[in-house]
């Protein structure tokens, strides 16, 4: 099993910054893809971001591009996410995912291990 946990949410005004982590333990973790997705009420789980096993490989949802970033650290088990110029409709509940494969993937089925997720709000 590989736990995450994620922390770093909150309220910020729009135009302001976050930076997510992603804390991982309980197995290899440079043997996982990692993924930011995110859910706002009423709405669909939507991926945001990914990073492949090697740092090599990114993607992102086309409304982040340019404003967020993924990384990763597998020296200390860790994913990040920093969002900047943040914007009303980032308004979600973010999660991170894992898999155990080298590549990417934009689906959320094709995720093994979830976190159980924190909030980011953006709000005057």
């Amino acid at each position: 099993q590989l736990q995450l946990v994620e922390s770093g949410g909150g309220l910020v005004q729009p135009g302001g910054s976050l930076r997510l982590s992603c804390a991982a333990s309980g197995r290899t973790f440079s043997y996982y893809s990692m993924a930011w997705f995110r859910q706002a009420p009423g709405k669909e789980r939507e991926f945001v971001a990914a990073i492949s096993w090697s740092h090599g490989n990114t993607n992102y949802l086309d409304s982040v591009k340019g404003r967020f970033t993924i990384s990763r650290d597998n020296v200390k088990n860790m994913v990040y996410l920093q969002m900047n110029s943040l914007k009303p409709e980032d308004t979600a509940a973010y999660s991170c995912a894992a898999r155990l494969m080298r590549d990417i993937d934009t689906r959320g089925e094709s995720y093994d291990y979830w976190g159980q997720g924190t909030q980011v709000t953006v709000s005057p």
